[in-house]
């Protein structure tokens, strides 16, 4: 099986072009589960397949490494259309993907060197605020939001702001982010009865209004280097507690570099990263 590894900000997937590469329903879990694994397969944060749409111009599959299918991932379709692109799969620079989380439109930006298009801007649709849609399950009105409701969590008391930008998020604002219990409180969260589908955990600590650090533990794989996804709802849930104002862009920086995001006043969310690609391989699956 032919395969490019790609990442975006140091979030990195095995991406499959399922235009010409067949691979069977059944084994696609265990094969992101396989690639995944640094020690024994590719190394990555999952499994991401492109292939034929009849709603959009390309499909976007995503697995993550635990082998679990989610909805949408920000920097993993910013590098998918990339990729599609550099492949031929699409000739405008406009590109609309079909996810699980809806369809998403995209816009290749040009770079220094012409058909390498370097970042990528992508329309990620607005935000979903109500408990049922994130979903979230808990005492009081499933039609209302949450917004720095406070929870208990192994003995502390973490006030989250939840959504969905497809999938599931939750976000904490923190005073220093170097201290954030990431490691402690992301499985925890992710984990907790209150998301049946489990939840991204998002840490976020404000610099200024136009400015955010940000750490992840991401559902299905953990820590990981950049969450785009993540990133927009964290920017999302700054503007929804008056820490930024809606229709201003915010720089948010992650560990494995920076985004621009906007929630703008019609309701959208625009993300703008960069997608590189590290290598291209052949896989040899083991008998």
């Amino acid at each position: 099986m032919k395969f490019t590894k790609m990442h975006g900000l140091g979030n990195s997937y095995v991406y499959v072009d399922g235009f010409e590469e067949v691979v069977e329903e059944a084994g696609l879990s265990a094969l992101a589960r396989d690639v995944s694994d640094k020690n024994t397969g590719i190394g990555s944060d999952g499994l991401i397949l492109i292939g034929p749409s009849d709603t959009a111009d390309i499909k976007m599959r995503v697995f993550n490494a635990d082998g679990s299918e989610a909805k949408n991932c920000g920097n993993g379709i910013r590098c998918a259309v990339k990729l599609a692109y550099e492949n031929g799969r699409v000739f405008s620079p406009r590109i609309e993907v079909e996810t699980l989380g809806g369809i998403m439109k995209a816009v290749l930006n040009e770079g220094d060197t012409g058909k390498k298009r370097a970042d990528v801007t992508v329309d990620m649709g607005g935000p979903h605020l109500r408990k049922q849609d994130v979903p979230m399950i808990i005492a009081g009105d499933p039609a209302s939001d949450t917004v720095e409701e406070p929870f208990e969590i192994s003995g502390s008391t973490l006030l989250l702001t939840t959504l969905s930008m497809g999938n599931p998020h939750a976000v904490l604002f923190v005073e220093d982010l170097e201290k954030a219990p990431v490691a402690e409180i992301g499985p925890l969260l992710e984990n907790h009865s209150m998301f049946p589908e489990r939840a991204n955990i998002e840490f976020v600590e404000m610099v200024n209004g136009r400015e955010m650090n940000f750490r992840v533990w991401e559902r299905g794989s953990g820590i990981t280097q950049a969450c785009g996804t993540g990133a927009c709802a964290a920017v999302t849930a700054a503007c929804l507690t008056g820490r930024s104002r809606q229709g201003e862009e915010l720089l948010v920086h992650l560990e494995g570099g920076d985004l621009r995001i906007t929630w703008d006043h019609e309701g959208h969310v625009w993300m703008k990263g960069p997608a590189e690609t590290i290598c291209h391989g052949d896989y040899i699956f083991s008998s």
